[in-house]
């Protein structure tokens, strides 16, 4: 179980009230990985999402011929795997401790769970996913134009 107090830390969680937060730390289980570790990789199923509470998780796709390309190094208070909850599908990037990581673990079935029988819950969170995905759209928006700007020089 996880304390309320780390979950507020994380950015998913930080608007919701103290019951809710007591509901989604009995699901967490807690993880400590060192650095280097694949937490998952491109093309693995989705059952499990996480939460970053100390460390650094690189997030990035491997590119035939080119090797890993970084997309992103998150930082506690982030969180990732999400998808597996909103989709269900197959792990789109890896994702590997970038330096030693304190991770809490969610299995998505019963988070999706708790957010069916809590829909005050399932409402909190789901803004808060609409935001993250939102932000993460504009920073890859900003990501293409700079690729086309500097492609466009050559």
């Amino acid at each position: 179980m996880l304390t309320s107090i780390k979950l507020k830390g994380v950015r998913l969680f930080a608007a919701l009230e103290r019951a809710h937060l007591e509901a989604v730390g009995e699901l967490a289980k807690e993880e400590r990985l060192p650095a280097g570790t694949v937490i998952f990789k491109e093309g693995d199923r989705s059952e499990r999402f996480y939460f970053l509470l100390k460390g650094k998780v690189r997030i990035s796709k491997i590119i035939p011929e080119v090797g890993e390309e970084a997309l992103t190094i998150l930082e506690p208070g982030d969180y990732f795997g999400e998808m597996a909850l909103i989709l269900g599908t197959p792990r789109s990037a890896q994702a590997i401790a970038h330096t030693e990581v304190h991770l809490a673990v969610i299995e998505s079935f019963t988070f999706n769970e708790l957010l069916e029988n809590n829909k005050e819950l399932g409402f909190e969170v789901l803004q808060s996913f609409t935001r993250t995905l939102a932000e993460r759209l504009l920073e890859t928006d900003e990501k293409l134009k700079a690729f086309f700007a500097m492609v466009g020089r050559f």
